[in-house]
């Protein structure tokens, strides 16, 4: 890439009705992360955390016709309840690296939540990922956990 080329990005945001440290354990919580992970096409099979500066994350994808999706990435920054910054990159093309960020807010109703992804290799990638990212979010914000006692936002996270 050159100097002053521009570089895709997008950024989404959301609120949840649920307070941020419920939403927060969705973002980091396996089991949880499960739940709403991916485009409404797709279900995720797998999901790994392991919440460290330098500790992978990772989701494995299924989609309603069978293609199967991994991405993974390291996480570079946590501070709980307000920030995670993981890289990403799909299995596929290991080299084309990108970065996610996402912050939580508390605001009245719930959690504000932004995402920014940045570093696309280019803008159809960014455009495929918006579509991604956007109904990841619809399906977030669609969880039961929000409207029932799912899980408490005290429990430690699983060890394993």
């Amino acid at each position: 890439m050159t100097a002053g080329a521009i570089v895709p990005s997008l950024t989404l945001v959301r609120r949840i009705k649920a307070p941020p440290a419920r939403v927060w354990d969705a973002w980091t919580r396996p089991e949880l992360l499960v739940l709403w992970f991916g485009p409404h096409h797709t279900r995720a099979e797998e999901a790994e955390a392991e919440l460290r500066v330098g500790g992978r994350f990772r989701a494995v994808l299924r989609e309603d016709n069978g293609a199967r999706h991994e991405v993974s990435g390291r996480y570079a920054e946590i501070e709980p309840e307000r920030r995670l910054v993981f890289s990403w990159a799909w299995t596929a093309s290991p080299e084309r690296v990108s970065r996610v960020t996402v912050s939580f807010r508390p605001v009245p109703e719930g959690t504000e939540v932004m995402l920014v992804h940045d570093r696309f290799a280019d803008a159809d990638t960014a455009t495929r990922h918006r579509r991604g990212w956007t109904e990841s979010l619809e399906r977030l914000e669609a969880l039961p956990a929000w409207r029932e006692p799912f899980f408490p936002a005290t429990a430690p996270a699983p060890s394993g």
